[in-house]
């Protein structure tokens, strides 16, 4: 089973649409190209960034199905409020050749219940069992995949083969500790913007999931590189990184917080992308203050960022 895709940097990308609320997939794929041509391994899709729970499950498909077809590798993500529509996302993934599976827990239904979990799981990697998956670990869902679990799935179902942790430094570092060091053959993949770098250096990562690299792709792969560097035992390499992070930091952080798709959306538009201007709901805006604060943010990390590339 090819499960290379999972060994780099993955943006998990936003849906763009126009102010009706009708997915651009034109937009879509044409985005999705442009980051795998700057060298990102693969392409998330629908995660939370994909805004799914706003999505129908055929608008979703027609998603997958579109980057796939634009010669995209794409980690189809199976968030649904039902199993059989999970079902339906992973079976569809497998169908068109997608690359990869994201597996979502259960939510609003028995969303606390290890065995309600766990049949979730394994009819989500059932239904895709030629399609390499990683189990999405988040507080947000309301349910922690430990390590026991995480095992009595791989023994049935080997496509299972990574684990990404959105958690944070505490949660990233009980995975390293507790499951993929255990079996070489599982991948870790950090899964929040702001522990790129313990994810990689202390955790022994092997990839990471972006929502800040869909705006600044060079910046982020630059990082990724640091990081694979400094874990090797390049000294250099960690005080490099350790620096980028820090600057990268605020505009990382908006990947933690509710209004991530807004500023991350925000970003690409101020980044060129005007597909990115509406959102599905027309409700669903920053606030002046919250603009004026990433433009700041945004203004300072670029000059920060290229005078630091001259220095170095």
């Amino acid at each position: 089973m090819d499960t290379k895709i999972y060994d780099g940097c993955i943006p998990a990308l936003m849906t763009p649409c126009d102010a009706s609320g009708n997915p651009d997939f034109d937009a879509l794929v044409r985005v999705g190209q442009e980051l795998i041509a700057k060298g990102m391994s693969g392409v998330v899709y629908c995660g939370s960034m994909g805004d799914w729970p706003l999505l129908t499950d055929a608008q979703r498909q027609e998603g997958v199905t579109r980057l796939v077809q634009g010669g995209v590798p794409v980690i189809v993500g199976t968030g649904a409020i039902n199993t059989q529509s999970a079902v339906s996302h992973a079976a569809h993934a497998e169908k068109v050749g997608a690359q990869g599976l994201m597996v979502i827990p259960r939510v609003l239904s028995r969303g606390t219940s290890s065995a309600a979990q766990k049949a979730h799981f394994q009819a989500i990697l059932s239904a895709a069992p030629q399609v390499p998956a990683v189990i999405y670990n988040s507080p947000y869902y309301g349910f922690a995949t430990r390590a026991d679990l995480f095992f009595e799935l791989r023994e049935q179902h080997p496509n299972l083969i990574g684990f990404k942790e959105f958690g944070g430094e505490k949660d990233l570092t009980y995975a390293a500790e507790h499951i993929t060091h255990k079996d070489d053959q599982v991948s870790l993949m950090v899964g929040v913007d702001t522990t790129v770098y313990h994810g990689f250096i202390n955790c022994g990562a092997r990839g990471a999931i972006t929502g800040i690299g869909n705006a600044l792709p060079d910046e982020v792969l630059h990082l990724i590189a640091l990081c694979k560097k400094a874990a090797a035992g390049d000294a250099t390499a960690r005080r490099l990184a350790k620096e980028l992070d820090s600057a990268l930091h605020v505009l990382s952080s908006f990947d933690e917080g509710a209004d991530l798709v807004l500023y991350y959306k925000r970003l690409m538009v101020l980044q060129g992308y005007s597909e990115f201007e509406h959102h599905f709901n027309p409700s669903d805006k920053l606030s002046a203050s919250q603009n004026k604060h990433l433009e700041s943010q945004l203004t300072l990390f670029k000059n920060w960022y290229a005078d630091w590339i001259k220095q170095h």
